[in-house]
Order: C-alpha cells, then sequence, then structure tokens
C-alpha cells in the first residue's frame, strides 16, 4: 500500500515554493502517491503547471485560498481543504508557505491526519506588514507549530530566526532540510542557449546584461535595483551594460515610474514600448530559466527578506557571479566573497562599487561563476533534497502511532 501524501501550496505560480513541492512530488520514490491543492495565482504571476513534468500527483485547485487576508474565502478554502483530506486520507499532510501552512494545517488536525509538516519557504516576519500585523503573524505561527508533527526550515539562518530569534517552536521540532535542483540543464550547452537568448531579445554579444530575477512586490526591493542602473545609464564608460528585469508583479508600474522620475530609459517588451538605446529592460516572465541565465553576465538579488533563494542557487548552477542583499537565508546559499558579493540592505554606494568591479574584471566573473558551480553542485543538488524529505517522512511514519 503507498503512503498517500497531500502537498496544499499557496499558488502553483513561477517561483521557489512551487518548484521545490513539485520536485519533492515527482521525484521521491515511487512508495508515495502524491496529491497537490493549490490556490489562486494572483494579477502580474504566472501559473507555474510547466514545472509539472510527469504529473505524478492529482492537482486540486481552490480558487478560494488566496494570497491576501479574507476570513470569508478563508472559511471556504478551510473547507474545500477539509473535503479533500476526508476523501483521500493521507497519512502526511505538508504545507508549503504560509497561507497554505495556516489553513492547511488547521483543516489537518480538524481531520486528525496523523503526520502535518510545514516547510518554510520563507517568513513574513519582517518587511512584510506593519508591527501590529507581524506580531499577530508571529502568535499565529507559534500556536501552528505547537499543532505541526515537523516543521522544515531551509536554511540555518531560518532555523535561527524560527528557534531563537522569534520563538516559533523548540529546536528538536525543526528538521533542517536545505533546497536543492537538478543542476544539469543549468550546466547543459551554455554557450547556444546564452546565443539563443540574446537573439531573441537583439542583446549584441558583447553587452554586459545585469539581471534580477523575481516576483515584482515590495519586499524584493526593486527600487534598490533601478537606483544602482541610474549610476550607470549615460556613463560613457559602462554604455555596452544593461539591466534585465525577468519578472513582473504588483510593483513593475511604480518601479517604471521611478525610472521615469530617475531620468533612465526602459522598454517593457511585451508591450513593445519604443526607448532609444534603454538601460533597463523588463522582459516580464521567462519560462525557460536555464537559457536566460545562460544570456546574463551578473546576477543581483536586492530583497530586504529571503529564505533560501532558489534564484541565486539557479544563477549559481549557471555559473553566473552574485551581488546580493545579505538578508534571511542568503548567506547559507551563496559562498561569500567566492560566489557572490553580499552587501547591506539598501547600500547602494557599495552594491554599484562592486557591480563595476565585476563588470571590468570578467576574468573574476569567470572564477566567480566556478566556484558558485562548485558550491551548489556539493550542497543544493537535487539528490540531497530528496533523501531529506525522504528521511523525514520515514523517520515521522516509523514513529506515529497509527
Amino acid at each position: 500500500m503507498k503512503i498517500k501524501v497531500l502537498h496544499i501550496l499557496n499558488r502553483l505560480i513561477i517561483g521557489g515554493p512551487s518548484v521545490i513541492a513539485i520536485d519533492i512530488i515527482e521525484n521521491l520514490p515511487s512508495k508515495y502517491e502524491a496529491k497537490l491543492i493549490v490556490g489562486e495565482k494572483e494579477e502580474g504571476e504566472e501559473y507555474g503547471d510547466f514545472l509539472i513534468k510527469d504529473n505524478h500527483a492529482i492537482i486540486v485547485d481552490i480558487p478560494h485560498m488566496r494570497r491576501s487576508l479574507n476570513p470569508f474565502q478563508d472559511l471556504k478554502a478551510y473547507l474545500a481543504i477539509k473535503k479533500v483530506i476526508k476523501e483521500f486520507k493521507p497519512d502526511i499532510v505538508h504545507t508549503h508557505a504560509s497561507k497554505a501552512g495556516a489553513i492547511g494545517r488547521m483543516a489537518a488536525v480538524s481531520c486528525k491526519t496523523p503526520i502535518v509538516i510545514h516547510t518554510f519557504h520563507g517568513h513574513v516576519f519582517h518587511s512584510y506588514f506593519n508591527k501590529t500585523i507581524t506580531k499577530l503573524f508571529i502568535l499565529i505561527e507559534r500556536f501552528l507549530a505547537k499543532k505541526s508533527t515537523k516543521i522544515v526550515s531551509i536554511s540555518q539562518s531560518q532555523k535561527e530566526d524560527l528557534v531563537n530569534k522569534y520563538n516559533i517552536c523548540k529546536e528538536d521540532k525543526v528538521a533542517l532540510i536545505p533546497n536543492g535542483i537538478n543542476l544539469e540543464k543549468f550546466e547543459d550547452t551554455q554557450l547556444s542557449k546564452r546565443q539563443a537568448w540574446r537573439k531573441k531579445y537583439h542583446f549584441s554579444d558583447d553587452m554586459i546584461l545585469v539581471g534580477i530575477v523575481g516576483r515584482m512586490a515590495p519586499v524584493k526591493n526593486h527600487t534598490m535595483f533601478i537606483h544602482v542602473a541610474s549610476h550607470f545609464h549615460n556613463n560613457p564608460n559602462f554604455k555596452n551594460v544593461k539591466f534585465i528585469i525577468i519578472g513582473d508583479g504588483g510593483t513593475r508600474l511604480d518601479i517604471q515610474s521611478q525610472l521615469e522620475r530617475l531620468g533612465v530609459s526602459y522598454v517593457y517588451l511585451p508591450d513593445n514600448l519604443v526607448a532609444p538605446e534603454p538601460t533597463v529592460i523588463f522582459t516580464s516572465w521567462e519560462t525557460d530559466m536555464d537559457k536566460a541565465y545562460a544570456g546574463l553576465d551578473i546576477v543581483c538579488l536586492t530583497s530586504l527578506n529571503e529564505g533560501s533563494p532558489i534564484t541565486l542557487i539557479e544563477a549559481q548552477a549557471a555559473k553566473k557571479p552574485i551581488i546580493s542583499t545579505n538578508v534571511g537565508g542568503v548567506a547559507d546559499t551563496v559562498k561569500e566573497n567566492h560566489s557572490a558579493y553580499l552587501i547591506e540592505s539598501n547600500d547602494i554606494k557599495t552594491f554599484v562599487s562592486q557591480l563595476e568591479y565585476l563588470i571590468k574584471h570578467p576574468d573574476v566573473r569567470k572564477e566567480m561563476g566556478e566556484n558558485g558551480f562548485n558550491f551548489v553542485k556539493e550542497n543544493f543538488n537535487q539528490a540531497k533534497l530528496l533523501k531529506g524529505y525522504d528521511q523525514l517522512y520515514t523517520d515521522l511514519l516509523l514513529a506515529s502511532p497509527q
């Protein structure tokens, strides 16, 4: 008899939680039978159904489960999830991210599911909401942790936050399982992918492309990225440097307005806007990220809060040097000063200085890229991720009184 695992995910969109959840579902041993519940994506987000390769899981859409707080919709989602649990009768309910974690765990506990696991792909304990709402979320997570069989942290820094900084739960309740991905597609045929991606967007081979990848939301702090770009705009010494924003979301129009106020030219490619030799290029969402990383020269991250960013794992797998803000689990995800330079949030001056250095030194870029690949190959490969979750499931099942 197969072990039934019900995964509950906020939204099946482009992003780390979707990548990891689908990887677990599709690649764990065949002794597991999986079902996946997903909520509704928001405006500006890209549906991530292309991530599913083998269709090992039955997918149940619950449109009432949305990112924003709405007691009426949340109650509907809770009841819908309970219905699925009663019909599927899972041995394990495994929730991913905050909203799914809250509603899904309460539904699982109500249905007396033997094992309830929650993975913190990040947390909302700073840089998301005001102090009052943040305190409320901390209290909720403390309560939910007591109802959980196990909490999964994806980085050592995040574990420290959960256990010591925010007192979400005791250390013995936390399992540390770092993210991991299939690295092969990012390493293979780099040159041909680079040429094809640049040809697609009419980037010449001598351009230095500095990219940022991800959902455009306040916590990702794209404002810092464009202020960095403004230092290079119209500078004759860096006329071949372009800043590429891959992704989309709710803050894009505000970022474009800021660019206009800064006097920095830009183009949003889906709209085919005309901009003479734009400094900043918005591509919107990309589905073949191995090709996009191959086309870039330097990858940036400017977030105010992160878990263990998949984008930085992918960038290192593609042998790209990184400049990132030193937040959350970023320092655990890169090898500082070997594959990445880490900068304090909103320290634009230092960010610009480090970027200038990388632009001027292609040999350093190459060395950092090689360092990054070796680092993720050892620490963030798919096999380690799958072994971690398989072992966790097995241990909890053996310890369960069912």
